[in-house]
């Protein structure tokens, strides 16, 4: 099992072990951190599991697409770290992944 490190808005981390072949957003929401709203059950047409990736991590995502970076456009409190959560693909190869759910738009 790998290991996906989630810190909530509160700042408080959650450590979530699972396998790989889910979703980044997937794992979050199905562990019961509701702050996380992926309104659209991760069809990428929203920004609501807007999150900021770990840049030590960022070698090892894949490339944003443009659909996505045209969603997190929307969100006032992207950075250069933010990704959609629907779109990161959790693998073994990124055990130890940190994430910060992003601050609600």
């Amino acid at each position: 099992m790998a290991r996906l490190v989630v810190t909530r808005r509160d700042g408080l981390p959650t450590v979530i072990e699972a396998a790989g072949g889910r979703s980044v957003m997937e794992l979050i929401r199905d562990h019961g951190i509701d702050e996380l709203l992926a309104m659209c059950g991760g069809c990428c047409s929203c920004a609501t599991c807007h999150v900021y990736v770990d840049p030590a991590f960022a070698d090892r995502l894949p490339p944003m697409t443009g659909e996505e970076d045209d969603l997190l456009d929307s969100a006032a409190s992207r950075d250069a770290n933010s990704r959609l959560s629907c779109q990161l693909a959790f693998t073994d190869a990124l055990d130890g992944l940190r994430v910060t759910i992003a601050q609600e738009e």
